[in-house]
C-alpha cells in the first residue's frame, strides 16, 4: 500500500493541468507538497485552496530556466520541510511552428525550459534526496512525442526525446545514492474541457477513452512508491495504447 505521509514532494509546473492534478493527488495522500511554477497568480491560488483543506502546501515562484531559481526552490523545501523525498519534473512549454520558420529564440526557450530545466531540477533536488536513509525518487514528464510526431513540433519533440534519454542517464548516475529516476510519456491527456471531446476521440484509443490527469497521477504514485524501487531508468507510456496501434489511411 502506498504511503506518502511525511514525504516532501516538489512538483514543477504545478499551477496548471497535469501538474496541478499531481499536486492535489500527493496532498490528499498526506505528503508535504511544494508547488513550483512561473505563474505566481495561479500558484498562490492553488496553495490557498489546498491549505483551506488543511494540507501542508507551499508555493514558490520558479522559472526552471534559471539555475538560481531552482537552487532557491530546493533550499526552501529542505529548510521548511526538513527533507526532499520526491521530485516530479513536470514544467514544460510547447511551440508549434514550421521548421522553416522556427526561430532560434523559440527553439532555445523550449529546450531550455523542458530539458535544461529538468536536468537542473534533478541535479539540485538530488543533492538533498541522497541524504535520506532510503533515498528517494525523481519522475520526469516526457511525452509520446519523443517517439512520434505531428507536423511542426520539432522543438517539443526534441525536448521530450532529450528528457527520455536524460532519464536513463540520471538513473545510472544517481543509483549509488539510492535515487530512482523514471519518466512518464503521456499521450492525449485532456486537461481543459472533457465535455468538448467527440466520441471518435475516445474510440480511436485502444482503451476506448482519452486520458485524464488522474491517469498521470496514478503513474507518479507507482513510480515514487518505495516498494517499487526496482523500477528504475524506464519510461512509462500512458497513452491508452495509441503508440501500439497501426494507423493506415483507408
Amino acid at each position: 500500500m502506498m504511503n506518502f505521509q511525511h514525504k516532501t514532494v516538489i512538483i514543477t509546473g504545478a499551477a496548471n493541468g497535469i501538474g496541478e492534478a499531481v499536486a492535489c493527488g500527493y496532498a490528499k495522500e498526506g505528503a508535504r507538497v511544494v508547488l513550483a511554477d512561473i505563474d505566481e497568480e495561479k500558484g498562490k491560488r492553488l496553495e490557498e485552496q489546498l491549505r483551506k483543506e488543511s494540507f501542508e502546501v507551499y508555493f514558490i515562484k520558479t522559472d526552471v530556466k534559471q539555475e538560481k531559481d531552482i537552487q532557491r526552490l530546493m533550499s526552501f523545501a529542505a529548510e521548511h520541510c526538513k527533507t526532499i523525498d520526491i521530485l516530479i519534473n513536470n514544467a514544460g512549454v510547447m511551440c508549434t511552428a514550421s521548421p522553416y520558420e522556427l526561430t532560434v529564440d523559440e527553439w532555445d526557450h523550449v529546450l531550455h525550459t523542458n530539458v535544461r530545466g529538468t536536468f537542473l531540477c534533478a541535479r539540485e533536488a538530488a543533492r538533498y534526496i541522497k541524504e535520506n536513509p532510503n533515498g528517494g525518487s525523481i519522475v520526469n514528464i516526457s511525452s509520446t512525442r519523443a517517439a512520434m510526431s505531428e507536423p511542426h513540433t520539432e522543438a517539443y519533440a526534441a525536448s521530450k526525446g532529450g528528457i527520455s534519454a536524460l532519464t536513463h542517464a540520471l538513473a545510472v548516475s544517481f543509483s549509488q545514492d539510492h535515487i530512482t529516476v523514471n519518466s512518464i510519456s503521456p499521450g492525449w491527456i485532456e486537461t481543459k474541457d472533457e465535455k468538448s471531446l467527440r466520441e471518435i476521440d475516445h474510440q480511436q484509443h485502444p482503451s476506448n477513452r482519452v486520458g485524464t490527469p488522474k491517469d498521470i497521477v496514478k503513474a507518479c504514485f507507482y513510480l515514487t512508491d518505495e516498494d517499487n524501487q526496482f523500477v528504475n531508468g524506464t519510461d512509462l507510456v500512458v497513452d491508452g495504447g495509441m503508440t501500439r496501434k497501426m494507423i493506415y489511411a483507408d
